[in-house]
């Protein structure tokens, strides 16, 4: 009842209000031609700035009644702040209150449309998050409880199989442990966690200590890798060596994943200006353009089968891209299928 009574006084005021104008209106007219035909042209203007005045306030406190304290609380809806009062006193001084309410509710509905877009987007990756995560870290779990229970049932008592069983477990495990040592990694690089120890090192070197770690896992598949030529002088970069060890091995080892059979790895430096460019190029299976744009996102594969053969987490590129922002600069990307991938990247140089 309460809240009846506060919703219907101001009607009530406004309708008194509206009688009062419109007799005042009605009164001031019947007294201007009353004082005009007398010939009295003073009191004629002083009695039309009289009625003009009055029914201008009275006009004003009618809208006031009607509009302000309707459109105050759509403000307070608007931007939850006490800040109504004053602006609508502004507007209402410009005469374009209405206009701007329009515009103010306009922007507010599409701002609040974008972020309920940002937001199922956001739910729809959590959930395809989720369910990669449980997939990857699902199979090494049951190939670890398959290997368990042979050994269990009497495996372990045959040498035939019980040390291959063991092996099996062994590399089920490290890719478990890999996975979550990943997982752990791009969390704090995603929450800025993870500090960088910048330092100068030559980057031709590490890229050769790259190239022979990954080694023997290139001669498995005959696959060759070399620089575009041959750098007799040292290339001086200023970043984290061990984080640019890291982009180098995912990178190296992607195009190994995915390269053809007898196939190249070739990594360029290139000098432009007060950055270096690095470039790691094969001429695989290459990715097609529906899948360039998510190539980067957490575990996300072209070849779900083939790389979870090869063992990968799904996280190498995810962890390239963080590493490399994390150091304020830019990775590009370079592919057509069957044509081949080429990755790019920037460092700075020493001194900038």
């Amino acid at each position: 009842m309460a809240t009846k009574r506060i919703i219907e006084t101001p009607r009530s005021l406004s309708l008194i209000i509206a009688i009062i104008v419109s007799l005042l209106t009605g009164l001031g007219f019947l007294f201007i031609t009353s004082i005009a035909q007398s010939q009295q042209p003073l009191k004629l203007f002083a009695f039309i700035l009289f009625v003009f005045t009055v029914t201008y306030l009275c006009s004003l406190i009618l809208v006031n009644l009607f509009v302000s304290k309707r459109i105050k609380p759509l403000y307070k809806a608007l931007y939850s702040v006490d800040k109504a009062s004053a602006d609508l006193v502004d507007e209402l001084d410009q005469n374009n209150l209405l206009q701007r309410l329009e515009y103010d509710l306009r922007v507010w509905a599409e701002s609040k449309t974008d972020e309920i877009d940002r937001l199922k987007q956001m739910e729809r990756y959590r959930k395809e998050f989720l369910g990669n995560v449980s997939h990857e870290l699902k199979t090494p779990i049951f190939n670890i409880q398959g290997y368990v229970l042979t050994l269990l049932d009497g495996g372990l008592e045959d040498p035939t199989i019980n040390r291959r069983y063991l092996e099996r477990t062994e590399k089920s495990v490290n890719r478990l442990i890999g996975i979550v040592e990943d997982l752990e990694l791009i969390t704090k690089l995603e929450a800025g966690e993870l500090q960088l120890n910048m330092e100068r090192f030559n980057i031709i070197n590490l890229i050769d200590e790259t190239f022979e770690a990954l080694e023997q896992r290139a001669k498995q598949k005959n696959i060759s890798l070399k620089f575009d030529k041959e750098y007799a002088k040292a290339i001086w970069v200023y970043a984290d060596k061990k984080r640019i060890s890291q982009v180098l091995y995912n990178l190296i080892i992607n195009s190994i994943f995915y390269g053809k059979e007898n196939g190249t790895t070739t990594v360029s430096v290139t000098d432009i200006g007060t950055r270096v460019q690095v470039e790691v190029n094969d001429n695989g299976i290459g990715i097609d353009q529906k899948d360039l744009p998510r190539i980067f996102e957490r575990f996300y594969r072209v070849d779900k089968s083939r790389s979870r053969d090869q063992g990968g987490t799904g996280l190498g590129l995810a962890i390239v891209k963080h590493i490399i922002e994390g150091h304020k600069q830019v990775i590009g990307l370079r592919s057509s299928l069957n044509q081949g991938t080429t990755f790019s990247f920037t460092l700075d140089k020493p001194g900038k």
